[in-house]
């Protein structure tokens, strides 16, 4: 397994409210470091949310309330002097859909850059590196000045991406990241893996299996088994995780 054992995520008994709904029932789970970690489980079992909680973004838009705590490097980030802007440069999050700023491809991979006040020599190796990263340097170099919303659905989830790396966060979240990506583009995502710790919520068995170290089943907002990710698909401890695996339910 692709850990040095140390936790840079604990959460602990969490429970998640959207207003009266419980999207997150008692969960405890520690995400090790330069680890990847699949999260698994039918729509609507808690996955988008439990990593949402894990950087707050949730908070940006809904009303929302927490029982149990996360702690980053064993610090709680529900404490009211958490810097929340420091925390999601530290714990970088790709949404399903693609979000480009209405700004140009390079506006878009430097503005986080920008807001840490780098230099302009700086951001633009940064920025031509986080391309490459992501697989966009290529089909992108010779028109950065122009608008991001030009560009196709791939691409802006690409760009969303390079944005994340750009600012060099310790931990990425990624909810279904690769679902709007070729498969070329989807491999050279999954190869981030060697230089970041990284949880992924997927519907893409195959996918899950092949990059991540460990894996977790949830539903109903709790987390039924989670284990390393060869055991997982091979014989989890749970008939529940099995019938999911094989495709009985979900």
């Amino acid at each position: 397994m692709n850990t040095n054992g140390k936790r840079v995520i604990e959460i602990k008994a969490l429970s998640y409210y959207y207003g009266d709904h419980r999207a997150v029932e008692g969960v405890s789970l520690d995400i090790h470091r330069n680890e990847v970690l699949a999260l698994i489980g039918p729509s609507g079992c808690g996955k988008s949310t439990l990593i949402k909680a894990i950087n707050r973004i949730s908070e940006v838009s809904n009303e929302v309330r927490v029982e149990g705590d996360v702690l980053l490097d064993g610090k709680s980030v529900y404490t009211p002097d958490v810097d929340v802007t420091a925390l999601r440069r530290r714990v970088g999050m790709v949404f399903q859909k693609p979000n480009p700023f209405p700004k140009t491809i390079y506006d878009n991979v430097a503005f986080g850059l920008r807001l840490l006040g780098q230099g302009e020599q700086e951001i633009e190796e940064r920025v031509e590196e986080s391309l490459r990263a992501a697989a966009l340097w290529e089909e992108v170099k010779d028109r950065l000045k122009k608008s991001a919303m030009g560009i196709s659905g791939g691409q802006q989830q690409r760009l969303c991406i390079a944005r994340t790396l750009a600012v060099q966060p310790e931990v990425i979240l990624m909810d279904e990241p690769c679902s709007a990506l070729d498969p070329i583009a989807t491999q050279k995502i999954e190869d981030l893996k060697h230089d970041f710790t990284i949880v992924i919520v997927t519907h893409n068995m195959q996918q899950a299996a092949r990059v991540s170290d460990r894996t977790a089943f949830m539903w109903l907002g709790k987390l039924i088994e989670v284990d390393a990710t060869k055991k997982m698909f091979t014989k989890p401890d749970e008939k529940m995780t099995e019938d999911y695996i094989t495709g009985r339910f979900g």
